[in-house]
């Protein structure tokens, strides 16, 4: 029996599962890069078990960011304190967002910010299964893609992947939260603040649901990014030499 990939998967687990200091995915996304090129046909480091291996090993990796990502955007402040994926007032409303200010309405405008953001993070955990789920369906043909890609080569199967699913799973639940944390009476209130006013008032005609859930999934998108980013650019050193070993040996 071939030991090379059973030890290598339980170093891979107790990895992932100890968050060893430092020991991020991203040693593991570049290690598994560099063994997929020392496959030689005909030899034992070439059969199917071995590319298996390496593959549930992305995966694994994978899995484990994309939960780092979720977890962040999806608790309080997870996207209304970070700048990156601030989901700010629709350009409609954004309009008339210092005129609101200038009229003493500004905490109307701020609490109706800060109440699309909430819903946002309210739905951000529903999104893991999803991506779990497009991770588990990774083809080899994929994974090799993503290993040998482009700096945000699986950022862009996420999206084509999931996006659909996503905005099928968050618009409902997004809906909800915006009645929830008061989004909706407080673009109720916003309209009829501004109704009377020529052209502005006119204008305002914001689907809330859709424009939360498009700017929700932007968010998830660009912190899966940044967690690629660690993953090809931040190897920690202990568990990048106990894989090299494992390969090479």
């Amino acid at each position: 029996m071939n030991q090379k990939p059973v030890m290598l998967s339980l170093i891979i687990s107790l990895s992932l599962a100890t968050g060893q200091a430092n020991a991020d995915w991203g040693s593991m996304l570049e290690d598994l890069k560099e063994a997929t090129k020392t496959f030689v046909p005909g030899t034992e480091s070439s059969d199917s078990l071995d590319t298996n291996t390496i593959i549930s090993g992305l995966k694994e990796a994978l899995s484990l960011g994309s939960k780092r990502a979720i977890d962040t955007i999806g608790q309080t402040d997870g996207f209304l304190a970070n700048p990156k994926i601030r989901i700010p007032l629709p350009p409609q409303v954004e309009q008339v967002g210092g005129l609101m200010r200038q009229f003493g309405m500004s905490d109307l405008a701020d609490e109706f910010e800060t109440s699309m953001n909430r819903a946002a993070e309210q739905a951000a955990p529903e999104a893991r299964n999803i991506v779990i789920d497009a991770i588990k369906a990774m083809s080899i043909e994929d994974a090799k893609q993503i290993l040998n890609g482009a700096d945000d080569a699986a950022t862009q199967y996420f999206r084509d992947k999931t996006t659909g699913k996503l905005t099928s799973l968050f618009r409902p639940t997004i809906e909800s939260s915006l009645d929830q944390v008061g989004s909706t009476r407080y673009y109720n209130q916003l309209s009829d603040q501004i109704a009377d006013v020529p052209v502005v008032g006119e204008n305002l005609n914001v689907n809330l649901p859709d424009y939360v859930t498009e700017q929700a999934l932007n968010g998830l998108f660009t912190m899966l990014a940044e967690e690629e980013k660690k993953i090809r650019e931040n190897p920690a050193a202990r568990t990048t030499e106990i894989l090299k070993t494992v390969f090479t040996e």
